[in-house]
């Protein structure tokens, strides 16, 4: 995988990014034109270019993707962020539920992955931004209290944006 310049370390850095986190707030747009955010759980960590995700059949979510697909969705690890820009669909994929069904699925959903009240959800990735922080919560406040003394900007990680071109899923 590479983004559009070649450059494999910023696609590397969003996908170990998103791995530590697993959850992340999903944005879709609501039909009044409003965004609208909420958590949701990441069903496959290796990164792609595709991502994945249950959801209730009749939930609005599934609703506002069917009126505009444009979607975001935001990671936090300890590390860092992770803000991916992307285009939606619910799909109709019994083979990817099941492979991708798990035990976070199942706690949340009383029925199982080939339910008609079960949606499967594909992102294919257009673009990421991404925020690392060298070492742990404790060195990013040690870099502001250095920062506050020596009236320096902080050295909070690096920051990338990556223009994903990558090869979508072809299970959609």
């Amino acid at each position: 995988m590479t983004n559009t310049d070649g450059n494999t370390d910023g696609v590397t850095k969003v996908a170990e990014l998103m791995s530590e986190a697993g959850l992340c707030m999903f944005t879709t747009v609501g039909r009044d034109g409003h965004l609208i955010s909420r958590p949701m759980a990441l069903q496959e960590a290796e990164f792609d270019g595709d991502l994945w995700f249950f959801a209730a059949h009749d939930s609005r979510k599934v609703g506002d993707i069917a009126a505009n697909p444009a979607v975001n969705v935001s990671f936090q690890s300890g590390s860092g962020w992770v803000s991916l820009s992307g285009t939606a669909a619910v799909v109709e994929n019994t083979a990817k539920a099941e492979e991708l069904w798990n035990s976070r699925a199942a706690a949340w959903f009383e029925k199982n992955p080939d339910s008609r009240d079960v949606a499967l959800i594909h992102v294919a990735a257009e673009g990421a931004e991404y925020w690392s922080t060298p070492g742990s919560k404790v060195s990013t406040l040690l870099a502001y209290a250095k920062a506050k003394v020596t009236d320096q900007r902080p050295d909070l990680g690096d920051n990338g944006v990556v223009e994903l071109e990558l090869p979508h899923s072809t299970t959609r």
